[in-house]
């Protein structure tokens, strides 16, 4: 069984997998009360789905980009739980886990995070043999950059407000904005993909596994 923890901002989100079958999964949107409320929804996760702490064997948590804060938090706690439990533990950054819910297709897609003072953290991708891979650093833009930069058909998914939505709109012809479901980061994929790392061996150290923050001097003016 593993545990998926995603706190990268005021979305978190919690899911347990066992390989087969998401067997639970909780999101919500956090009043900045990651502290208070992560550890008790971990604690009625487990419980209401019958799953005891012995049976959890790996911890995949999103690692960032992300706020300062709520990537303090969840990280903490996962590293916590492989600790305490002797469980494997397994990094994923958050905007792989947006990525990896959408369908598989041709266009290239940027992968969106609000990263604060009006701007998103973004993550170029494309799509080799069915899965989609990162093929750009990530940059920190304001809406209207990342709309400017768009000159090629090119799917948009992410955390975006109405207004931020209204501005993509605007340039329809190369903007392929995803759906509000689409672009809600749902911890199951960062199971699905914190489980296909563990298959493979591709776990982490919990005493140096690091959040990715958010950097502002990630902004690209060229």
């Amino acid at each position: 069984m593993l545990i998926a923890i995603d706190t990268s901002t005021r979305l978190i989100g919690v899911a347990l997998y066992d390989g087969v079958q998401i067997i639970s999964e909780m999101v919500w949107l956090s009043q900045q009360y990651h502290t208070v409320e992560l550890a008790p929804t971990v604690s009625s996760l487990m419980e209401r789905a019958g799953i005891p702490l012995s049976e959890i064997k790996v911890v995949a948590v999103a690692l960032g980009p992300g706020s300062f804060t709520g990537l303090r938090i969840g990280i903490s706690l996962a590293k916590g739980m492989a600790l305490a439990g002797r469980l494997a533990i397994v990094g994923v950054p958050t905007l792989d886990i947006l990525a990896a819910a959408q369908p598989s297709g041709d266009l290239p897609m940027a992968a969106v995070l609000q990263a604060g003072r009006g701007r998103l953290a973004v993550g170029w991708y494309k799509n080799y043999s069915g899965k989609w891979k990162s093929d750009q650093q990530i940059q920190v833009l304001t809406p209207r950059d990342l709309a400017d930069r768009i000159k090629s058909p090119t799917i948009v998914c992410g955390e975006l407000s109405e207004g931020e939505r209204r501005i993509f709109k605007r340039k329809r012809i190369n903007v392929i904005l995803a759906t509000p479901a689409q672009s809600l980061r749902r911890p199951s994929y960062l199971a699905e993909v914190g489980w296909r790392r563990w298959q493979r061996g591709m776990t982490d150290d919990p005493a140096t596994l690091a959040p990715n923050y958010l950097h502002y001097d990630q902004t690209s003016s060229g």
